[in-house]
């Protein structure tokens, strides 16, 4: 089988394996009096992912086929791009989600990647989205996914920065009032 149907398969058993996760950390979260935010630019994150998919189906498989003449470094990236990826579930541990969910008297993680980075998980999904195209030499897939993501995560971002905002701020009042 060809790397790239290899990559592909894996790619899709990934996401998809994490949808499952996400839900039952979803379900959680809800149990635990959680509420979702942002949920309007949800189904525009999931479309873009669906595109960079068929991109890379029509691109490398209808057209280019075999790897890229970087191949060896761009895979190299990708897989850096999963060690972080894995780095960044593991931190957030049962908080990991695909969508932003507010659990009340939840803090907000500042260990692992969040040390460094406000939103680790995103740089990831940027590093992957023109990683993987480039390996096979899909530009248009690499160039088409950058500015859908970059679109949607500059929607993301905000939601996810003002929910940020809105629970330490809840946090401190509760605080305030206790004292």
């Amino acid at each position: 089988m060809d790397i790239f149907w290899i990559l592909l398969i894996f790619l899709i058993v990934q996401r998809l394996a994490e949808l499952v996760v996400a839900k039952r950390h979803a379900q959680r979260a809800f149990a635990d009096g959680g509420y979702e935010v942002g949920r309007g630019h949800y189904k525009w994150m999931t479309g873009t992912h669906v595109v960079f998919f068929l991109g890379l189906l029509i691109e490398v498989a209808g057209y280019r086929g075999g790897t890229g003449t970087w191949f060896p470094f761009w895979f190299g990236v990708f897989v850096t791009a999963q060690i972080g990826r894995y780095w960044i579930i593991t931190t957030l541990g049962r908080y990991w989600n695909t969508r932003i969910i507010i659990v009340p008297g939840m803090q907000r993680v500042r260990t692992g990647p969040y040390r460094y980075l406000r939103h680790p998980n995103y740089l990831i999904v940027v590093v992957e989205l023109l990683a993987v195209p480039l390996m096979f030499d899909a530009y248009v897939t690499a160039a088409g996914a950058a500015i859908l993501n970059a679109l949607v995560l500059r929607v993301r971002i905000r939601a996810e920065n003002q929910a940020l905002t809105h629970m330490e701020r809840q946090k401190h009042c509760v605080q305030e009032v206790a004292t």
